[in-house]
């Protein structure tokens, strides 16, 4: 049978029913897609979206009307940056349009990242740490030095392991997008030290109650959790947001040192001029 003909027709489900998005449904809706010539990274794309889709949907799996607002607002609430959770639903609106059923489309975009992810202050920061530390809070305290400290994705925390911090840096992403990031020796230390106090020896150091990784929304929640605590807007309680600030504070120093790169350039250039610059 030809792939093309494995996409179904509008459906006489109610409306009320919704569309269901089950595996061999996602597969089917993939395999369309490939048929038609899209390229094998972008079905990847595509498939990726709709595993992070997969996260957020009611418990039954399937989309009705106002079920692609409410997955937005938990993509961003579970820490997913504004391009990613645009691309989620755009996905999600091909898979409904896929599966006949236009009217469950979302059509607004998200409002600019500034707006949905505000600044936190380098004072505010250091508020988190020591409220966290009044607390004895000491895993939500890592986490805010972490995310302040490095370029660390948040959906990568699992890689922030016994043996990663100890070698002094951590391996992230894939491919052409695979990249080391240094972790600073202080964090390093606190992280090493933290591990041992939990019986931590290999494998990942931070964990739930359970002893699995913590997913994204239990970062996030935990995040601004301290936040609400500390007086700070929630809103800024995000491993992006402390990501944010990261890159603020090493642009800033990349800047002052460039300053004084060209500063001593230019001082150079001057003695120089002194002794066998051409008189003007």
């Amino acid at each position: 049978m030809d792939v093309l003909e494995l996409r179904p027709r509008a459906q006489a489900r109610s409306r009320e029913a919704g569309v269901p998005m089950t595996e061999a449904d996602g597969e089917r809706f993939l395999a369309d897609l490939a048929a038609k010539g899209r390229a094998p990274e972008t079905v990847e794309r595509y498939r990726r979206s709709l595993e992070h889709l997969a996260e957020v949907l009611p418990e039954d799996r399937k989309i009705r009307r106002g079920t692609l607002r409410q997955c937005r607002e938990a993509l961003l609430a579970a820490g997913y940056a504004p391009r990613t959770v645009n691309l989620v639903l755009s996905v999600a609106n091909t898979y409904v349009a896929y599966m006949g059923h236009r009217e469950y489309q979302l059509a607004d975009t998200l409002e600019t990242e500034a707006k949905l992810h505000p600044e936190l202050s380098r004072a505010e920061y250091r508020h988190l740490l020591q409220v966290a530390k009044l607390l004895g809070r000491e895993k939500v305290y890592l986490l805010v030095k972490l995310f302040a400290s490095a370029d660390m994705p948040v959906q990568e925390l699992d890689k922030v392991t016994v043996e990663s911090v100890t070698a002094g840096q951590v391996t992230v992403g894939e491919g052409n997008s695979r990249r080391n990031i240094r972790l600073p020796a202080c964090v390093r230390k606190e992280l090493l030290a933290f591990a041992e106090r939990q019986g931590i020896y290999r494998g990942p150091i931070f964990l739930t109650k359970d002893n699995t990784p913590m997913s994204r929304t239990y970062v996030t929640s935990a995040i601004r959790n301290l936040c609400a605590v500390a007086k700070i807007p929630v809103e800024k309680g995000s491993p992006r947001c402390l990501r944010r600030l990261y890159l603020a504070g090493r642009k800033a120093i990349e800047d002052n040192v460039a300053l004084l790169v060209d500063q001593a350039l230019e001082r150079q250039l001057d003695e120089e001029q002194l002794t066998i610059g051409w008189e003007v």
